[in-house]
């Protein structure tokens, strides 16, 4: 059997220029606002959480609410929210008062997988609570007997938390590739 040993063959390693000798080791880019750990980041977790409440609150104030499955949904994905951006602003604010890096690997996939299950459950949430509104108001023209801006600011309030969890969830994607 013909097998190739070092010693036959040897591998040398590439010569050294003299601009690799001064390099140290690589440096990865300052922390983007946004990230976990930052206080942007943890302004948009505080927008998520304010957007979320207030939907919900706006949703469940209507008596007639749980009458209808998108509502209810909405209302779920809306605490959902609240739970998940209210846990991480205070993540990050303890990051930010101890001046603790939140770059672990581990640690920005779990925000990513949260972030990204969170912010489709909350768009899609909007949506249909959308869609249902829209039903109500302009199909069925029975937004005098309903609460019909109760349900419009509802569900604008839950597409704009969702617009505050789509960058939050980018760049922790962002930050997870490109490692």
């Amino acid at each position: 059997m013909n097998v190739s040993r070092p010693s036959v063959h040897p591998v040398e390693a590439p010569p050294l220029t003299e601009g690799a000798v001064h390099n140290g080791p690589r440096v990865r880019m300052k922390d983007v606002q946004g990230m976990p750990g930052t206080t942007g980041g943890l302004a948009l977790r505080l927008l998520q959480f304010i957007f979320a409440v207030v939907s919900l609150c706006v949703m469940a104030t209507t008596s007639d609410f749980p009458s209808v499955t998108a509502f209810r949904y909405l209302v779920a994905a809306a605490g959902l929210q609240c739970l998940w951006s209210f846990s991480l602003a205070v993540v990050d604010a303890y990051a930010l008062l101890v001046r603790r890096s939140l770059q672990n690997c581990s640690i920005v996939g779990l925000f990513t997988i949260g972030d990204a299950i969170t912010s489709t459950l909350t768009f899609s949430a909007a949506c249909s609570s959308a869609g249902i509104t829209v039903l109500i108001g302009n199909d069925l023209n029975k937004c005098g007997v309903n609460h019909c801006a109760q349900f419009e600011s509802a569900t604008a309030m839950a597409f704009i938390s969702w617009f505050a969890v789509s960058p939050s969830f980018l760049l922790n994607f962002w930050s997870l590739a490109s490692r």
